[in-house]
């Protein structure tokens, strides 16, 4: 009995421990978890106001897009209304165009044809006016230049006369000089008459190289001229020919280089005299002055 009862206390007390503890255990752990739910309710109150923003501004925005639908409706309406009032009126025009140019084309053949006839007609007139003018040209440009041949052909004449009554007095002033004889102060002969008549002699007879040879009085005056040159011979002067001979800048005389391609590549020819050498005696006593054709 005694043990029974010992037993007893020693449960009860265990119990009663027992019971502290998990008490005690069972507060430590609700604690964190009543907070946890405070937190709870506040941050769900917090979510119920932020809901009720929403759903505040959803209801604004509903009212929006069921005004921007209405909107959209009218302007849906409007554009039908237009396209089928722009569609009668493309007709319309469609159906004016297509008579207008109708009528257009109708105008533009006429006009064609019309067009067509007039520049036939005025390329037929130009083609006259071009014909007629072409002759009218033609006959006064043979005109012209037979008129510059005639005047041309005219003046060589003269100046082929000219020279020829030049020549005269040349030849008279050789033959005065002959009975005559003239000396310079130092007592020498005096060269320049013969010097004179060699240069105008000279120019005659280059100015006949370029004439034609059927002008009247142009074989009398080249060979007057030849002849004064022999006569020159007897007085001890003498004229050498350059025409046609070869250059080189080793000769004693002044030359003027002019190019010309018609000459031999390579070639320098003498083609004209300005001014002859004259020689007496044997000497230099004018030294020549030339025009040189060249080809490189």
């Amino acid at each position: 009995m005694k043990k029974k009862i010992t037993l007893s206390i020693l449960l009860f007390s265990s119990l009663s421990t027992f019971a502290q503890v998990t008490k005690e255990d069972l507060e430590k752990e609700i604690k964190p978890l009543t907070e946890k739910v405070i937190i709870l309710q506040s941050e769900k109150s917090k979510l119920k106001s932020e809901i009720g923003t929403l759903n505040s501004k959803l209801s604004t925005a509903n009212k929006n897009i069921e005004t921007l639908q209405n909107e959209t409706q009218k302007n849906s309406n409007a554009i039908s209304q237009t396209a089928n009032e722009l569609g009668i009126k493309i007709q319309q025009t469609e159906t004016s165009s297509k008579n207008s140019i109708s009528i257009l084309d109708k105008d533009v053949n006429t006009n064609r044809l019309y067009w067509i006839i007039g520049t036939l007609i005025t390329l037929l007139l130009g083609g006259i006016v071009y014909w007629l003018l072409g002759k009218r040209i033609a006959s006064s440009q043979t005109d012209v230049e037979s008129q510059i041949r005639s005047t041309k052909k005219t003046l060589e004449e003269e100046s082929l006369k000219l020279d020829a009554q030049l020549l005269d007095i040349i030849n008279s002033q050789l033959k005065i000089k002959e009975r005559e004889p003239v000396k310079t102060e130092s007592g020498e002969k005096d060269h320049s008459l013969v010097l004179k008549v060699a240069d105008e002699v000279t120019r005659i007879l280059m100015n006949l190289e370029v004439m034609d040879k059927e002008i009247k009085g142009y074989k009398h005056l080249k060979k007057y001229s030849e002849s004064i040159l022999d006569n020159l011979k007897a007085y001890g002067y003498e004229i050498p020919q350059l025409i046609g001979m070869n250059y080189n800048s080793g000769m004693n005389m002044v030359a003027t280089l002019e190019f010309d391609e018609s000459i031999e590549s390579g070639k320098q020819i003498i083609k004209r005299i300005i001014k002859p050498q004259v020689n007496f005696d044997g000497k230099v006593i004018q030294t020549a002055k030339v025009t040189v054709a060249f080809n490189e």
